[in-house]
């Protein structure tokens, strides 16, 4: 019988484990992977740099169960995430918008150190070791394995969620679902969008900063940054912040080229341009304000004959243009997927769990990290929710086992 069986060895898991140990020696505690090694997850995160957290950690930058995630982040916030990396020897660097990185900017060195730390405390790791069931017994709970059934007097779900594709899993809600919990419906979220392709393909690959807003029916949201075009549709960071409100339905992605501008301002400009370069080819017109390609697609989009000198382009059309400078309007259709989704939205229903991470319907039951319903920005907002929520369970579980 161990004290605690912990189900996944990712970001959650792994910390929740070295936590344990470290205020509680005494305690057994197991970790369950099913990979062959802990932390797959965890060490691609962050384009292998791992962004570990943000110096920022707005409850409104969480969606879901967003109380849920408030109380969370106020037992465990950023200064107590600090701290506990840097007793594992994991120093901080900040970037800009508050994205915090290891010093290493390594992803596989914040592994590294969880592990070296979780080995050293005699935290017990098996691998390739996949959670068939688990069931609730008199004396705490069985954990059903393909080879062998394990003992615990609690388990915690930390399995995470399926984004990532093959480094995803859906096996903790299967076995929240067994134990009563709801699950509310899981979506791929800080994911590409695909659109509708006849003019993303002509623009694949070229990138251009971009102030985004998106419209659904569930909502809208605007985020500036580097939109890159794509055969399928649209990438970059702030595609993927507003991919979230696909799942509203009827969405569509409006980039602002020249934000700095005001649509009159580019109007101006055009029509300075069309007098200036009055035997320039149409096609030109945009050198030098624009990438050269993706002017040439504005200007098509916007009813222009290429073969047309600047002096010839219409009034109307130089006001299509600069409008479609200020709003240049995409339907999404779809997203890439779990595959390519760097977080899962929905999970487990928060309001079933204590804010202690202890599941209300079965004591001795945890659940943290990205299985419960909760889902973060990019920016380190998802694994701060993930060192949080292992904080507090390590406290619900100290006290739940002092309670018996």
């Amino acid at each position: 019988m161990t004290d605690v069986l912990i189900i996944g060895g990712g970001a959650a898991g792994l910390s929740l484990a070295v936590m344990l140990k470290s205020d509680r020696p005494d305690l057994t505690v197991t970790v369950l992977e099913r990979a062959d090694r802990v932390g797959k997850k965890l060490a691609t995160t962050g384009n292998g740099r791992c962004n570990i957290t943000n110096t920022a950690l707005n409850p409104e930058r969480y969606h879901g169960d967003r109380d849920f995630a408030a109380d969370i982040l106020l037992q465990f916030g950023f200064e107590n995430q600090k701290a506990f990396f840097e007793s594992l020897g994991v120093l901080f660097c900040e970037e800009d918008g508050g994205k915090v990185y290891p010093r290493s900017l390594q992803a596989t060195s914040v592994v590294d150190a969880l592990r070296f730390k979780a080995d050293e405390l005699g935290v017990i790791t098996m691998l390739n070791t996949a959670v068939q069931q688990v069931k609730r017994e008199a004396e705490g709970f069985a954990v059903v394995c393909a080879d062998k059934t394990l003992k615990a007097n609690t388990v915690v779900v930390a399995v995470g969620g399926q984004a990532g594709g093959k480094l995803g899993s859906a096996d903790g809600y299967s076995v929240l679902k067994s134990m009563g919990h709801k699950i509310e419906k899981v979506f791929p979220s800080a994911v590409q969008l695909k659109t509708v392709t006849d003019v993303v393909r002509q623009l694949k690959g070229i990138k251009v900063d971009a102030l985004v807003t998106a419209r659904s029916d569930s909502g809208l949201r605007t985020e500036f940054g580097e939109v890159l075009f794509c055969d399928y549709g649209l990438s970059g960071p702030p595609v993927l912040q507003v991919s979230r409100l696909y799942e509203g339905g009827n969405m569509t992605v409006s980039l602002d080229l020249v934000p700095d501008m005001s649509e009159d301002e580019v109007k101006q400009e055009i029509l300075r341009r069309c007098e200036a370069f009055s035997n320039r080819s149409a096609g030109d017109m945009l050198t030098g304000f624009l990438h050269r390609r993706l002017g040439q697609v504005i200007l098509k989009c916007s009813g222009v004959d290429l073969n047309l000198t600047c002096g010839e382009i219409p009034p109307k059309a130089v006001l299509r243009i600069a409008k479609m400078l200020k709003a240049f309007d995409f339907k999404a259709v779809g997203t890439t997927g779990f595959e390519n989704a760097q977080v899962t939205a929905g999970g487990a229903q928060c309001a079933q769990f204590f804010k202690t991470c202890m599941s209300k319907k079965a004591k001795g039951l945890f659940a943290v990290g990205e299985v419960l319903n909760v889902d973060g920005d990019c920016g380190g907002f998802n694994l701060a929710f993930a060192w949080g929520s292992a904080f507090a369970a390590k406290n619900g579980i100290i006290e739940y086992l002092g309670s018996r």
